[in-house]
């Protein structure tokens, strides 16, 4: 019976398992160790980690615009108004704020014409009133003083009048020399001028010519003063109560009336925009509470010094209110053309995406349920629409809403 070598199936299977443990290190060796065999550069682990990631990118689908584009469903399609772009004019010009303001020149504080006590008040704060209209009265102590001069100076009329006419019939019959006749007459003619001082002095105090004969008839003071409102206009301000003691020059003014037909602008226009302003130039002012509107205005004053710490200069326009829909305080944008309109393609500022380089982009659809964005050069942006440059054709279909929500949604599904 033969001897079996039990010894040799171990011995070939270690040294088939160190052939392998040999294959496997030179391989690493390889791998790890550079062409003189130091460690692999970076530069060179780079170069292929880029060359697998180019051999991924080549196997990814070779459209382009797939990979920037969204498929909607007919009910999506239409929430995003996706409608032929349109021409619009847009208005080469420049822009200043500022805010609306009462203007000043039809601004009047209404006083008494003498001291008092304010007795009743007829009009409220945002009243619109009429030339005329009584706004408060006071009792004035003046008005009965001059009312006592007026019944004084009537009555020294009606004497010397009736003394003129008797001192005529006697110089008929030869009874009174002519120096007396004379001084009738004289004494006559001051009275007269008397009286009308009289009428003129209780005039001021606002009373009609057909109260002053009142007045005269009835030999009675009326010691109420009606202070009226000297334009049409609306009370601005109101710092009265009844028995409150009031004068002439006392500020504040117990009522401030304002004409409210124009407003005016009052804009910080920059320098550099100095050489575009002109005295009496029609200018279009726009306000936040109507957009969309413009108020057609026209420059009045041009500041005389420019500010040193902010570099601009007050530009005052009227601004024609006929509705009187402006309001004091109101903030408002300063348009002045400086150039020939111009008509381009235009989107909503809804449509259109500042992207995360700066570039603006659009969503224009290729048929019925994908959209594709698109890179466009934005120009003027003007009654919030966006003046398109370049990138698009009017006609094209293009989302004119939620152009952020898109491009939001693509984001999350390259993702």
């Amino acid at each position: 019976m033969r001897n079996v070598d039990t010894k040799k199936p171990a011995t070939r299977a270690a040294m088939v398992a160190a052939g392998l443990l040999i294959v496997l290190g030179a391989y690493f060796l390889g791998f790890f160790v550079g062409p003189r065999g130091g460690p692999a550069p970076i530069s060179a682990r780079a170069a292929e980690s880029d060359r697998l990631t180019n051999e991924t990118t080549q196997r990814t689908p070779a459209d382009p615009m797939h990979a920037q584009s969204v498929e909607l469903s007919p009910s999506m399609y239409q929430k995003f108004k996706v409608e032929p772009a349109k021409e619009r004019i847009f208005n080469i010009q420049r822009e200043a704020v500022g805010s609306i303001d009462f203007n000043e020149e039809m601004l009047v504080q209404v006083f008494p014409p003498v001291q008092g006590k304010i007795i009743k008040l007829f009009a409220s704060a945002g009243d619109d009133v009429k030339e005329g209209t009584a706004l408060y009265t006071i009792d004035s102590p003046d008005l009965v003083q001059a009312g006592s001069s007026l019944i004084a100076a009537a009555g020294v009329l009606e004497l010397t009048t009736h003394a003129l006419e008797r001192a005529k019939g006697l110089y008929g019959v030869q009874g009174i020399a002519q120096k007396d006749l004379d001084q009738a007459v004289s004494d006559q003619q001051a009275a007269e001028g008397a009286l009308k001082a009289a009428r003129d002095a209780v005039r001021i105090f606002g009373k009609t010519d057909a109260d002053i004969d009142s007045i005269i008839a009835q030999r009675r003071i009326d010691p109420v003063l009606i202070v009226r409102s000297p334009i049409n206009g609306r009370v601005t301000a109101r710092n009265a109560a009844p028995g409150l003691l009031v004068q002439p020059g006392n500020a504040p003014a117990p009522y401030t009336m304002a004409d409210i037909s124009t407003m005016w602008m009052l804009a910080n226009v920059a320098e550099t925009d100095f050489p575009f302003l002109k005295l009496g130039e029609e200018v279009d002012i726009t306000v936040k509470a109507y957009p969309g509107r413009h108020f057609e205005a026209k420059i009045v004053n041009i500041g005389a010094s420019v500010d040193p710490n902010t570099h601009r200069v007050v530009v005052r326009s009227e601004v024609s209110d006929p509705h009187h829909e402006l309001r004091p305080g109101m903030f408002g944008t300063f348009l002045i053309r400086t150039g020939s309109s111009m008509r381009s393609p235009a989107l909503p500022i809804a449509g259109i995406v500042r992207e995360g380089d700066g570039t603006m982009t659009a969503w224009v659809a290729t048929d019925s349920k994908h959209l594709v964005k698109r890179t466009v050069k934005v120009g003027l942006q003007q009654d919030d629409f966006d003046q398109i440059l370049d990138g698009l054709r009017p006609g094209e279909l293009v989302a004119t809403d939620g152009a952020l929500f898109l491009d939001s949604a693509l984001t999350e599904e390259s993702r």
